[in-house]
């Protein structure tokens, strides 16, 4: 282990470093809870670091809210890392109460993924579930959380009081592809609380977003309500996002919207949670 890789680092990040790397070294074995973001490619990274690729399983759910260039990504990631990769299938569209869509709609799909999560490392002998949560998560509505806690999930990062800007300044001290990647939640969260979640508009929202992520924002939102597609890109980008405005428009209705709106507040991650705070 190269005990010098995080010398780039602010020295006031390093201790938290250290930290999380003293919980995961107390977890022992460890199943890792991985999408592919930003955060749970970390603690992979981190957990293969410090307790070697034999004593840590990264298992990422798969269900239609997961993109499917994501899962492409998680692979492609977890080889890299050098970590082993369970893809297990999920089953919280299933659940009437997270097909329903009410505000703690993650507080469901995080028991059926948390309680999959417990199944397989009961059947082969790791001791503890970490989930890349961070320092920044406990700032939001986060339902998911909970879900976790109830269960026992570690959250390492959250643990030792690491940001999400913390961990992409130690993602790229590791070399990690992801130090910049964009913030990708679930396709889930595209839809207003209230409103079906359905495979089918599940599956609409992310060709919708991929090709305006193709005509060159990779960072956005496509925020599906029915028959209008909302578009968030950062506000720096509207400006050319307006002289693009015909081929956004063409490519997203071409999957069956009939109106595309482009919200000049610009991206914002968890939008979907404001209505929730009038």
């Amino acid at each position: 282990m190269d005990d010098n890789v995080f010398e780039s680092c602010d020295a006031a990040l390093r201790p938290r470093l250290a930290d999380a790397e003293r919980i995961l070294r107390d977890l022992g074995r460890v199943v890792v809870a991985f999408s592919a973001g930003v955060d749970s490619t970390f603690l992979l990274a981190l957990a293969v670091r410090v307790l070697g690729r034999e004593n840590v399983l990264a298992v990422m759910g798969v269900s239609p809210s997961l993109a499917s260039r994501e899962r492409e990504a998680g692979r492609r990631l977890a080889r890299a890392i050098g970590a082993e990769l369970l893809e297990i299938e999920t089953g919280e569209l299933a659940d009437p109460r997270y097909a329903a869509n009410p505000a703690d709609r993650c507080f469901y799909c995080k028991s059926d993924l948390f309680a999959r999560l417990q199944e397989v490392a009961t059947a082969r002998g790791f001791g503890a579930i970490a989930s890349g949560a961070n320092a920044d998560d406990t700032g939001d509505f986060r339902p998911g959380l909970r879900a976790g806690a109830r269960i026992g999930v570690r959250s390492p990062l959250l643990e030792a009081g690491l940001t999400k800007a913390d961990v992409r300044a130690a993602s790229r001290a590791l070399n990690l592809p992801t130090w910049n990647k964009p913030a990708m939640a679930c396709l889930a969260s595209r839809v207003p609380y209230g409103q079906a979640v359905t495979a089918e508009k599940l599956s609409r929202i992310e060709r919708a977003e991929y090709a305006v992520r193709d005509l060159g924002f990779p960072e956005c939102r496509v925020r599906d309500h029915d028959a209008t597609a909302r578009i968030e890109v950062p506000a720096a980008d509207l400006p050319r996002a307006v002289a693009r405005r015909e081929a956004i428009v063409r490519a997203v209705k071409d999957l069956g919207y009939t109106y595309v709106a482009l919200d000049l507040e610009g991206f914002r991650s968890g939008s979907m949670n404001e209505a929730l705070r009038r």
